[in-house]
C-alpha cells in the first residue's frame, strides 16, 4: 500500500503547524520548508480546515494553526480523511469490480485483514508522536525561515 501525495502533504502540514504552535503559519512558508507546490498544498490545507484539524485566519497576518492539540489528532483518522480510497484491490468496490472470482476468492479477506492491521497501527499514534523528535524537526524545517516568520 502506498499513501497518496495528498495524505503525505496533509501529515507534513500538520507536523509543521505542530512545530509552529506559537503563531500562525502560511501556505508559502510551509511549502518552502518542504520544497513542495503551494497550489497543491492549498488544496490540502482547505481539506484539513474542512475536516476540523486546522483553523485558518484570513487577511493580512493570517495563516493556519492546529484546531486541536497534537495529542488529539490521530494519524489513522487523518489517513482515513485524506485517502480517497483505501481499496487495496478491485474487489473492494463491488460497483467497479468485474473480477470473475470475487465470490470464491480468499484474497479480499486477507487484504481486508492487512488493511485493518495497517490502520490499527496508525490508530496507535497521534500527531504528538510525530513531533517527538521536535528539536531535529525544528532544525530542518524552521532553520531556513526568515527572521520574524
Amino acid at each position: 500500500m502506498r499513501l497518496t501525495t495528498f495524505s503525505d502533504y496533509a501529515l507534513r502540514t500538520l507536523m509543521y503547524l505542530g512545530l509552529r504552535s506559537d503563531r500562525l503559519a502560511t501556505i508559502p512558508e510551509i511549502a518552502a520548508a518542504y520544497g513542495i507546490s503551494e497550489n497543491h498544498l492549498m488544496k490540502v490545507a482547505q481539506h484539513l480546515v474542512a475536516s476540523g484539524y486546522v483553523e485558518s485566519a484570513r487577511g493580512k497576518g493570517g495563516g493556519l494553526r492546529l484546531a486541536r492539540p497534537p495529542e488529539a489528532i490521530g494519524i489513522g483518522e487523518v489517513i482515513r480523511h485524506t485517502e480517497e480510497s483505501l481499496s487495496l484491490a478491485e474487489c473492494f468496490d463491488p460497483e467497479q469490480s468485474d473480477c470473475c472470482i470475487t465470490g470464491t476468492c480468499a484474497l479480499k479477506g486477507i487484504l481486508g485483514r492487512a488493511l485493518a492491521a495497517f490502520l490499527a497501527v496508525l490508530d496507535d499514534y497521534t500527531l504528538a508522536d510525530l513531533l517527538r523528535p521536535r528539536a531535529g524537526l525544528a532544525r530542518v524545517l524552521l532553520a531556513a525561515q526568515p527572521r520574524g516568520s
